[in-house]
């Protein structure tokens, strides 16, 4: 499957910016989210990628003002249509923001009621939020689960959760996130425990969707080949922060930084003979005490003393004169980080 063609960027619906969120533990303030500026118009389809770990969910889940307690923002704005919600009182925040988007969950056993069919969970919104009755949502619950490939739709509304497979959990979840008409749709790794063929009809079903709405989607993941099947844009996070973004294909094919090009060589190749992936040494590092300079440099063959001569951490800065493609690294000039770097399903994208 390969991304399908997209205009060029709209005017954002969604942006972060210089977006920091702080979690206090005992041992001190764990700076999760650090500076991460990020946006998405409508029908565009943008991709979050990195490590577990890396900061990519909690950044989802303060786009939609669900942080876990006691995480909260700190510093930065959050802007709807170029208003500042963080600005506004909690209720009206959270109002303006629930009803412009929704959000597709990971676990979609977890995230779904086990106790209560399938069918009056996708209804519940459209009658407690847009105040249908209960004979509309029961008819737009319907229309939905048929929308998103669910077969039988009148005998699957009565089913509960566990009596489901996970791709038709995950179709369920999408039909929840699609009730409330929203204009953003967020997707935190939707594919993750799914056979590779469910994944593709998962993401198919999303990116139909997106295009026939003209929805925003932010895509979640830790896994290149999954993003670029359907994402125009991607940002890839490290350690908190953005340390590279741009349009897919030329991020994918010339990454400008250390880290980008260690996630695409250990990606594993159908078509290569190797006797053990490549992995990135180490581990990222713990962001109550953030090293100085470049976090990924303890990690990274090419860190050098400029690395981290600097306590502050990089700066985006783009890659060449007015490009949209940007990286974080000092040394991107001095290093080549073309060769092996192109798996499988970048060379089928390029094909």
């Amino acid at each position: 499957m390969t991304a399908p063609a997209q205009s060029g960027p709209a005017a954002p619906v969604l942006e972060a910016v210089d977006l920091h969120v702080e979690i206090p533990l005992p041992m001190g303030q764990l700076k999760a989210v650090r500076g991460v500026s990020l946006s998405v118009g409508a029908g565009e389809a943008v991709g979050l990628v990195g490590e577990s770990g890396c900061g990519k969910s909690i950044t989802l889940r303060a786009l939609l003002g669900l942080l876990p307690v006691p995480a909260r923002v700190t510093g930065g704005a959050l802007l709807l249509d170029g208003v500042d919600v963080l600005g506004m009182a909690e209720r009206r925040r959270q109002r303006a923001l629930t009803d412009a988007i929704s959000m597709v969950f990971q676990d979609s056993l977890t995230a779904l009621n086990p106790v209560m069919r399938v069918g009056d969970q996708i209804a519940e919104v459209p009658r407690r939020r847009l105040g249908m009755s209960k004979a509309e949502a029961h008819a737009r619950a319907i229309d939905l689960m048929d929308q998103v490939g669910i077969p039988e739709p009148e005998q699957r509304y009565r089913a509960y959760p566990h009596q489901l497979s996970g791709g038709m959990r995950q179709r369920i979840c999408i039909a929840i996130a699609m009730s409330t008409e929203p204009r953003v749709i967020l997707a935190d790794e939707p594919t993750t425990a799914l056979d590779v063929t469910i994944q593709a009809q998962v993401l198919a079903v999303i990116d139909k969707l997106r295009v026939e709405r003209e929805l925003g989607l932010v895509l979640v993941s830790h896994d290149l080949a999954v993003v670029s099947q359907t994402c125009s844009r991607i940002y890839v996070m490290y350690a908190g922060r953005v340390v590279e973004a741009g349009q897919s294909l030329p991020l994918l094919t010339r990454s400008e930084h250390p880290y980008t090009d260690a996630l695409l060589r250990s990606v594993p190749d159908p078509d290569a003979t190797v006797e053990r992936l490549a992995s990135i040494p180490g581990q990222p590092p713990m962001l109550v005490d953030v090293p100085p300079g470049c976090a990924f440099a303890p990690r990274c063959t090419f860190a050098r003393d400029v690395c981290t001569a600097d306590p502050n951490p990089p700066e985006l800065e783009p890659v060449s004169v007015g490009g949209s493609h940007t990286t974080a690294c000092v040394r991107h000039q001095d290093i080549d980080l073309a060769s092996g770097a192109v798996s499988a399903f970048v060379a089928e994208k390029e094909a």
